[in-house]
C-alpha cells in the first residue's frame, strides 16, 4: 500500500530518510526545475475530503506550510494527492502533522491568486514513483516510498522545530508562531455570523502590542484565557495591518496554548487539542516572560469578593452557579454565590417557582449568600446553556444602587450588560484551576446554619424569599385571586394595605399604593389567542422559538425535486455549506406565467431556518413555509404562521380563524 502505519517504539532504533534526498524550501520551487532526489517538508493546515475525479479516480488535497517560511509571504502550497495514495493519506492525516513529501510534480496554480498561496502545487501520486512521510505528535509514523517492502520501510523521526516570531518583527500577510502576554481579553462571545469570537490584546518584552481576533465555531477551541497576566502560545496565526497596525487574525490550522502567567504556578498547559507539542526549552520561555510580566505591566489581583463589593462597582467574580432562570427574551438570572455576605441589601429578581433551575433545597439554605446576577442581550444564550453547580468567572459585573420609590433604604442589583466592551462576558472554569480549588475549599467551610439567621435581612431581601417554595407558590396563588381594581385617580380615596383587600369580599372600591412584582401577559403577542369556532378553544400563538423548533422539524425531509417546477411556480435547490449541509428549495409563484420582481412576488420555502425565513420577509411580498409529501406541498403545523408578509403574520387553528 502507498501509506503504512507504524508505531515507533522508544527503545527503537530510528532510520534517518534515504541519504539521497535533500530538503528544498517552498521560496525555490519552480515549474520546470529537477526535483528528482529534492522533498519538501512542512505541517499540514488544511485539507479538503476525499473526493473522485469524473474518470473515478481519488484525489485528496491538503495544504502545507513551510517550517523555516514564516517571514515569508507565501509560505503556504497546496498538494494534490491521486490514486491509492490519496485514500491512504486521507485516513491518516491530521491538522498539525509533520508532513514531507518526495518525488513530486511542480505545476503551476491556477488559483494562486485567489487563495494567495504559492504560485505552483505539487502533484503527488504512487505511479511517479512519490513517497510520502508523516509524521505525528504521538509518534506515529506513516511512509512507504513507491516500491519498499514491510522491512524497507523508512523511518522517520522529526520533531518540528518551530519559530517563534516576536511581536515587533511581525509583517503584513505572514503566518506566524508566537508567544505573548494577555494584556487584554474578552471571553468567546457569539459573533455576527454563526461563529464564535475572542478578543486578545498581547504584550512581550519587545514593548510592541498585537491585537489578535479569533473565530472558531466551537468556543471550546478558542484559547482558554481566565485573566490578565496569562500567557499564549499561538501556532499559524495570521498577520495583517490595519490603519498602521499589525492584526492577528485565525489562519487554517490554528492553535493555541495558555499558560498561568503568576510567577513558581506550575507550567500547565490548557487547551482542547489531543495532540500538540511543547518542548523543555519552552519551559524557559514561560518562565522568563513571567517574570517580565511581573514588574513591566499590570496584572489584575484575584477577582473580588461578594463581601468586599461597593455600589457602583465594576468588578470580576468567582463563584458557583446554584440557580438560574428566564426572564425575558433580552434577560437571563444566575443565581450565583462565593462563601461570602454582600454588605448591603441585594435585589431579588421576582420569577415564577416554576421557571427556577436548581436543587430547591440548597437554594433555600443558600438564600442569605446567593447573589442575582441579571445578564443581558449576547451573554443570553451562554448563561442559558450553563450546567447548576459549575464554576465561573464573571467579568466586569456592574454593581448598581438602586431604591424603590417606596423605601428610604437602597440596594444593589448586579447587572452583567450587553455587549463585550471592558471584557465584558462569562468564563466557565475547569475544576482543576487553582482558583476554583481554593474556592471549593472555602466553601466547603462555610458553616450555612450561621447564615439562616434572617433577623439581619433587610424588607429587600425578604422580597420574594420564603421560608420554603411551597410557602411562595401559595402566595402567588392568592396574589392571583385578590378582588382589586386599579383606579386612575379618585385622590378622595386613601391607599389601602393590600392585606386588607385580600381580607374584603367583592365588590370594592379601593385605592393602593404598591411595587409591581409581575405582570400577565408579558408580551404583547400574548393578547392575542388562535380561536377554534367549531369546538371554541383557545391556543396561546406560539413564539419565536417554537416556531424555529417547528422549521427545524420540517426540515429533517428533504424537498422532493419531483414536486418542483410546476405550472405555477418555478423551483431552485440547494445544499448549506454547514455541518448539517442542510437542503433548501423556495418555489417561485408565477403570477400570469410571469414571474414578478421581489416586492410583488409570493413564494413558498422548505428546509430555511427562523432567521433564512425573517430575511426572505425583508425582500419579498409574502412567504409561506411548506414541506413536501409524496404528492404534493403542504404547510407546516397550523400553530406556525401559514403566511408571512413583512412583519406580519398570518396563522390558522382549527377552522382557520384568527380571534
Amino acid at each position: 500500500m502507498p501509506v503504512q502505519l507504524l508505531k515507533i517504539m522508544k527503545e527503537q532504533s530510528e532510520t534517518p530518510l534515504p541519504s539521497h534526498l535533500q530538503k528544498e524550501d517552498l521560496k525555490d520551487l519552480q515549474e520546470g526545475s529537477d526535483h528528482t532526489n529534492k522533498y519538501i517538508q512542512g505541517i499540514v493546515v488544511l485539507s479538503y475530503p476525499l473526493t473522485k475525479l469524473g474518470d473515478g479516480t481519488d484525489f485528496f488535497k491538503i495544504v502545507l506550510q513551510g517550517l523555516d517560511d514564516s517571514c515569508s509571504r507565501i509560505n503556504s502550497i497546496n498538494i494534490l494527492i491521486y490514486g491509492k495514495m490519496a485514500e491512504d493519506c486521507a485516513k491518516v492525516i491530521r491538522h498539525g502533522d509533520t508532513f514531507i513529501v518526495a518525488g513530486y510534480k511542480v505545476i503551476k496554480s491556477p488559483t494562486a491568486r485567489e487563495d494567495g498561496r504559492h504560485g505552483c502545487h505539487l502533484e503527488v501520486s504512487e505511479e511517479d514513483g512519490s513517497a510520502i512521510y508523516c509524521l505525528q505528535f504521538c509518534n506515529q509514523i506513516y511512509t512507504k516510498p513507491r516500491t519498499a517492502t514491510a522491512s524497507e520501510t523508512a523511518f522517520v523521526s522529526i520533531a518540528p522545530k518551530y519559530v517563534y516570531t516576536p511581536l515587533n518583527q511581525l509583517k503584513d500577510g505572514t503566518i506566524v508562531n508566537l508567544y505573548g502576554v494577555v494584556k487584554f481579553f474578552k471571553p468567546p462571545y457569539v459573533s455576527k455570523g454563526t461563529d464564535y469570537c475572542s478578543v486578545v490584546t498581547l504584550v512581550d518584552p519587545s514593548n510592541v502590542k498585537l491585537t489578535c481576533t479569533l473565530f472558531n465555531g466551537n468556543p471550546d477551541s478558542l484559547p482558554k484565557i481566565y485573566k490578565v497576566g496569562d500567557i499564549v502560545r499561538f501556532h499559524r496565526i495570521k498577520i495583517r495591518e490595519y490603519n498602521g497596525q499589525m492584526q492577528g487574525i485565525t489562519s487554517g490550522g490554528f492553535a493555541s496554548l495558555t499558560f498561568d502567567g503568576t510567577v513558581g504556578a506550575p507550567v500547565v498547559p490548557r487547551t482542547s487539542s489531543k495532540v500538540y507539542t511543547f518542548m523543555d526549552e519552552e519551559h524557559k520561555t514561560i518562565e522568563e516572560l513571567r517574570v517580565w510580566a511581573a514588574s513591566n505591566i499590570s496584572i489584575s489581583g484575584p477577582a473580588a469578593k461578594l463581601s468586599s463589593v461597593q455600589p457602583m462597582l465594576f468588578f470580576d467574580l468567582t463563584c458557583q452557579l446554584v440557580g438560574k432562570a428566564k426572564v425575558d427574551g433580552s434577560s437571563f438570572l444566575l443565581k450565583v454565590w462565593d462563601g461570602t455576605k454582600c454588605p448591603y441589601p441585594t435585589w431579588r429578581v421576582p420569577v415564577e417557582a416554576k421557571d427556577l433551575e436548581g436543587e430547591r433545597v440548597l437554594l433555600h439554605q443558600l438564600r442569605n449568600l446567593m447573589v442575582d446576577i441579571l445578564v443581558y442581550d449576547n451573554h443570553v444564550q451562554l448563561a442559558k446553556s450553563l450546567k447548576i453547580g459549575s464554576f465561573l468567572r464573571i467579568y466586569s459585573i456592574h454593581a448598581k444602587q438602586a431604591s424603590a420609590d417606596n423605601e428610604n433604604v437602597s440596594h444593589i442589583e448586579f447587572h452583567l450588560h450587553g455587549g463585550t466592551c471592558y471584557g465584558r462576558g462569562i468564563g466557565v472554569l475547569p475544576e482543576n484551576n487553582s482558583d476554583v480549588k481554593e474556592l471549593k475549599t472555602f466553601l466547603e467551610s462555610v458553616d450555612l446554619a450561621d447564615s439562616q439567621n434572617m433577623e439581619s435581612m433587610s424588607s429587600v431581601e425578604l422580597d420574594g424569599t420564603f421560608s420554603d417554595f411551597t410557602d411562595l407558590e401559595s402566595h402567588l396563588q392568592r396574589c392571583q385571586q385578590l378582588p382589586v381594581t386599579v383606579l386612575t385617580d379618585h385622590q378622595d380615596l386613601n391607599n389601602t394595605e393590600l392585606k386588607t383587600i385580600m381580607n374584603s369580599t367583592a365588590p370594592q372600591q379601593y385605592r393602593i399604593r404598591a411595587k409591581l412584582r409581575t405582570y400577565k401577559p408579558q408580551k404583547l403577542h400574548q393578547s392575542v389567542k388562535l380561536h377554534c369556532s367549531k369546538c371554541n378553544s383557545l391556543q396561546e400563538v406560539p413564539d419565536g422559538d417554537v416556531f424555529d423548533f417547528i422549521l427545524q422539524r420540517s426540515a429533517i425531509t428533504d424537498p422532493n425535486p419531483e414536486l418542483h417546477n410546476t405550472s405555477w411556480y418555478d423551483s431552485v435547490m440547494w445544499t448549506t455549506q454547514d455541518q448539517k449541509q442542510r437542503k433548501i428549495a423556495i418555489h417561485f409563484v408565477r403570477h400570469d406565467e410571469m414571474l414578478r420582481q421581489p416586492e410583488d412576488t409570493l413564494l413558498m420555502i422548505e428546509g430555511g431556518t427562523l432567521k433564512e425565513v425573517w430575511k426572505l420577509t425583508k425582500r419579498f411580498k409574502c412567504v409561506i413555509p411548506v414541506r413536501s409529501t409524496e404528492v404534493d406541498l403542504e404547510l407546516l403545523d397550523l400553530s406556525a404562521p401559514f403566511l408571512l408578509q413583512g412583519n406580519v403574520k398570518y396563522y390558522g387553528y382549527g377552522c382557520l380563524q384568527l380571534f
